[in-house]
């Protein structure tokens, strides 16, 4: 639940900041739309400014001509008629006005063009930091989103080692009920009938001494049948045989007392040299296959089983395949309850393997594990 709501804030952290950087990137687009209409506006009121420079040079020179003009006429006035008089006068009057009206205009187009020439510059500004606060944000959310995204994956994994060990604990705890079911159903009850065969024979000493004999037999018969259910035992808690024989021997070995158990064929087919492992290999692929093959007993009603082993240099590859009734492993793996499954992909991570598991109902089980190993080791026979 912790991890769910730090996900949930972590999300909706991230929608609040990518909100933030889509109104930033709208301020930037919007500042950037008025730029060049700003940008459009400015060259144009810079044309219309020079071109009224321009007239005001040029009605300067003609307001100044009038004038001239009028200072003749008005200095000689009875040289001129009363309507040229007039006429200079009005002409001077009239370039006054017009100069007078192209000034104003020169001067408020200019003061519009220094307006739009600091809007210009203050909108440049605006579009600069906004794109590079919308590229800084970016920068920001892309290393939260992988730093985070790493503490998840992190929280994900101790959670699931969290959940794994705990499985791997009642497991563990499934696996000693069931030994001492096994002690209590078969040695023990065994070993109670031995003590009261031998009370038995010791009675009989007295009673009838030539009757003994044939009850010793069966006393001896006894020892060795709870002997063998001792050894057996003995063999699923720790297969001495791998310290002599190695992994294809003690696998041969167990195959044998697994098919003599419980009728069930195994055909076991090995690819490469054989060659010793180091004692964690060795047990590990031991117990998967032990395990594979004692889920086949429990649930996969099958008539056969194959398990093919390949040794390579740096690696060693198991397949246990069954014509049983198969599963759906995606379920297996999320009920949770499929301890030895479970427990057989757990040996394989622990040595850097991996374990894959196909399956469907009605079409029996392949389980494949491969496991890097280190060095060959020495020879130690052949198949």
């Amino acid at each position: 639940m912790e991890t769910e709501a730090l996900d949930r804030v972590v999300k909706e952290t991230f929608s609040a900041i990518e909100k933030g950087k889509e109104a930033i990137f709208d301020i930037a687009e919007n500042a950037r739309s008025e730029l060049e209409r700003v940008r459009k506006e400015l060259m144009v009121t810079k044309q219309e400014t020079l071109e009224t420079i321009h007239q005001v040079d040029r009605y300067v020179q003609m307001e100044k001509q009038a004038r001239i003009r009028l200072m003749e006429v008005s200095r000689d006035f009875h040289k001129y008629s009363e309507d040229t008089i007039r006429e200079a006068y009005e002409r001077a009057k009239d370039l006054q006005i017009q100069l007078f009206v192209l000034q104003e205009k020169e001067k408020n187009l200019r003061h519009r063009r220094d307006e739009l020439e600091r809007s210009l510059q203050r909108l440049s500004h605006t579009v600069e930091k906004a794109e590079t606060l919308v590229t800084q944000i970016g920068v920001v959310l892309q290393f939260l989103q992988g730093t985070l995204k790493e503490i998840t994956v992190k929280l994900d994994g101790l959670q699931q080692k969290q959940q794994v060990g705990l499985r791997i604990v009642q497991a563990q705890e499934e696996e000693r009920r069931r030994i001492a079911r096994e002690i209590h159903d078969g040695p023990a009850q065994s070993l109670a009938n031995l003590v009261l065969r031998a009370e038995f024979c010791e009675q009989l000493l007295s009673r009838d001494p030539g009757s003994v004999r044939s009850e010793l037999e069966k006393l001896k018969n006894s020892v060795r049948s709870t002997l063998q259910d001792i050894r057996k035992i003995i063999f699923d808690l720790r297969p001495m045989s791998l310290d002599d024989l190695g992994l294809v021997g003690g696998l041969r070995r167990f195959f044998g007392d697994f098919q003599e158990r419980y009728g069930l064929p195994v055909e076991f087919l090995v690819f490469g040299q054989e060659k010793a492992l180091e004692q964690m290999y060795s047990i590990a692929l031991f117990r998967i296959v032990q395990e594979a093959l004692n889920n086949i007993v429990k649930h996969a009603r099958a008539s056969r089983v194959v398990v093919k082993l390949e040794l390579l240099p740096q690696q060693v590859i198991i397949a246990v395949k069954d014509d049983g009734m198969g599963f759906d492993p995606q379920s297996v793996e999320q009920d949770g309850g499929h301890y030895g499954l479970l427990n057989m992909r757990e040996r394989a991570r622990l040595l850097n393997g991996e374990l894959q598991v196909k399956s469907a109902p009605g079409r029996g089980t392949e389980i494949y594990v491969m496991i890097p190993i280190e060095g060959e080791g020495d020879k130690v026979g052949g198949n």
